[in-house]
C-alpha cells in the first residue's frame, strides 16, 4: 500500500502532459512574414494574386479579413516552390495541386518504385540578386567551352561579352554557353542556334507588346502584377514550345 500511495502522489505531482497545440489561423500579413524567410520577394499583393487565381482560398471573417490555416500556408509554400524551382506556370501548378502535389515541400507525390522525371531549373525573368560577372577565362573554366565556341556565339548574337555596360558574362549567359557545349557534342554549331535566338526575340517582342503599358505604369502595384504576369507568360510559352517540339519529334518516329 505505501508504494501505491507514493506512486499516486508522484502522478499527482507530475506536470500534466500538454495537449497538442492547434495552429491558430494567420492573417495575410503574418503569412507574408512567415513565407519571406524562404521567399524574400513575397508580398501581400502576390498572395492576393494567387487567391484571385483560385489557387488558395482562405477563410474570411465577418469583417472580410483573411485567415489562413496551416494547410493554406503549406499550399502557398508549395506553389511558390514550384514557381521558383521548376518555373511552372500557374495553370500547370493548378494541375499539380489537383493530383496531390500539395505536401508543403514542393515535392511531387510519386508512387513507390516510380522514377521522378528530372527537370532543368529555369532561371527567373526578374533576378532577385545579381551574381558576379565572370571573365572569359572564368567562363571557359565553369562551362568547359572552347574559346572558339564562345567567340562564335558572340558573333552570331547568341551571347554578349558586355552586360549592363560592364565587360563580363552573367549567370544566364553561362547557362547558354553550357547548353551550346552540350549541343556541340551532337554536331550543332553556334550558327545553328540563331533560329532559337530569332524565336526568343519574337516571343519577347510579343510579351512586351502585351505588358508594356502595365510595366510602365506609375502604380507600383500594377507594375508588380505585370512582372508576375510576365514570369507566368514566359513559363507558359516555354511549356508550349516544349509540347510543340515533342509533337513534331513524335511524328518522326
Amino acid at each position: 500500500m505505501p508504494s501505491t500511495r507514493k506512486a499516486q502522489q508522484k502522478i499527482a505531482s507530475s506536470p500534466a502532459r500538454p495537449e497538442p497545440r492547434r495552429s491558430k489561423p494567420m492573417t495575410i500579413g503574418a503569412v507574408c512574414k512567415s513565407l519571406s524567410r524562404e521567399f524574400p520577394e513575397i508580398s501581400i499583393s502576390k498572395i492576393r494574386y494567387l487567391e484571385n487565381q483560385r489557387l488558395v482560398e482562405p477563410r474570411r471573417t465577418p469583417g472580410g479579413y483573411r485567415l489562413y490555416s496551416a494547410d493554406d500556408v503549406a499550399r502557398l509554400r508549395t506553389i511558390l516552390r514550384l514557381q521558383r524551382d521548376e518555373f511552372l506556370p500557374l495553370r500547370v501548378i493548378r494541375q499539380e495541386l489537383a493530383i496531390g502535389r500539395a505536401d508543403g515541400g514542393g515535392e511531387a507525390l510519386v508512387a513507390p518504385g516510380a522514377t521522378r522525371p528530372t527537370t532543368r531549373r529555369m532561371p527567373p525573368v526578374v533576378e532577385t540578386t545579381a551574381g558576379p560577372l565572370r571573365t572569359l577565362d572564368e567562363l571557359l573554366e565553369v562551362t568547359g567551352a572552347q574559346v572558339e565556341l564562345v567567340r562564335e556565339l558572340e558573333s552570331f548574337g547568341i551571347i554578349s561579352g558586355a552586360v549592363s555596360g560592364s565587360p563580363g558574362y552573367d549567370d544566364n549567359q553561362c547557362e547558354i554557353v553550357r547548353a551550346a557545349v552540350e549541343l556541340a557534342r551532337y554536331g550543332v554549331g553556334a550558327r545553328n542556334l540563331r533560329v532559337f535566338k530569332t524565336s526568343a526575340d519574337r516571343e519577347s517582342a510579343l510579351l512586351q507588346q502585351l505588358l508594356a503599358p502595365a510595366l510602365r505604369s506609375r502604380s507600383a502595384e500594377r507594375r508588380h502584377e505585370a512582372t508576375e504576369a510576365l514570369e507566368d507568360l514566359a513559363a507558359v510559352t516555354t511549356h508550349l514550345k516544349h509540347l510543340l517540339l515533342i509533337g513534331d519529334l513524335r511524328a518522326m518516329l
